[in-house]
């Protein structure tokens, strides 16, 4: 019974698998067919991004770079220079060769300058220039003195002080503590004295201070050329709290 049995279930199986294969085999095919038909008749159902790759062209490719320029034929002009052209060799040779002599012209008299006749001859001739050297004085040149008094620096006045009064420090400026250099504008007479006298600069609790002391000053009277004569100045006061 049971060998039976097995002989009759394995004719069984061997039947059952075979068909199966062959419906696994037709299935797949069939699958695989529908696969590759469905983007051929419906090519909608495909991803965009698929559709873009699949029929985007290539670039073209670069235009080739243009030829280059033809190289310019330099051509060669020649210059003839007026000397070359009138220089010609001499188609025949003379004989005789004819010198040419030239006649010389004279040297051109110059004129002798006037007071000038005296330079050759020792003494010289009166009234010319070099005749007059070493024998006539020498001429003495006088400055014209100026209009008005003459401009001259305070430093070289104060060394022509004669007598000086020193000035008194105020009290309220020293009280203050205020210090400083009083400028004075001062015209001194031909005898030294001061004429006029009026502040430029300076601290104004120590103007008058320094006014009342100038006005005393004397100077030696100033030369120009030998003569007394007024003066411009600028006369300059300092005050310090070591004294006036």
């Amino acid at each position: 019974m049971f060998e039976t049995s097995l002989m009759e279930s394995g004719g069984q199986l061997k039947t059952k698998s075979k068909y199966w294969m062959i419906g696994t085999f037709v299935f797949n095919i069939s699958v695989l067919t529908i696969l590759i038909l469905i983007p051929l008749l419906y090519p909608e159902a495909l991803p965009k991004t698929a559709m873009t790759a699949m029929l985007t062209a290539p670039p073209p490719p670069p235009p080739p770079p243009p030829p280059p320029p033809p190289a310019q034929v330099v051509k060669p002009i020649k210059m003839v220079s007026e000397i070359d052209a009138g220089l010609h060799a001499p188609t025949k040779i003379p004989k005789d060769i004819k010198m040419l002599k030239e006649d010389a012209a004279p040297p051109p008299q110059v004129a002798g300058v006037a007071g000038m006749s005296g330079m050759g001859s020792a003494g010289g001739v009166p009234g010319g220039v070099m005749g007059g050297i070493g024998s006539a004085p020498a001429p003495v040149v006088k400055v014209a003195p100026p209009k008005g008094p003459a401009r001259v620096s305070g430093g070289v006045m104060a060394g022509s002080v004669l007598s000086k009064t020193n000035p008194v420090y105020p009290p309220i400026a020293k009280a203050a503590h205020v210090s400083g250099a009083v400028v004075l504008h001062a015209v001194i007479s031909k005898t030294g004295s001061i004429e006029h006298l009026e502040v430029v600069s300076g601290p104004e609790m120590l103007r008058s201070s320094a006014l009342d002391a100038v006005k005393t000053w004397k100077y030696k009277p100033y030369l120009l050329n030998g003569d007394p004569t007024e003066v411009d100045t600028t006369v300059t006061v300092n005050f310090s709290f070591g004294g006036g």
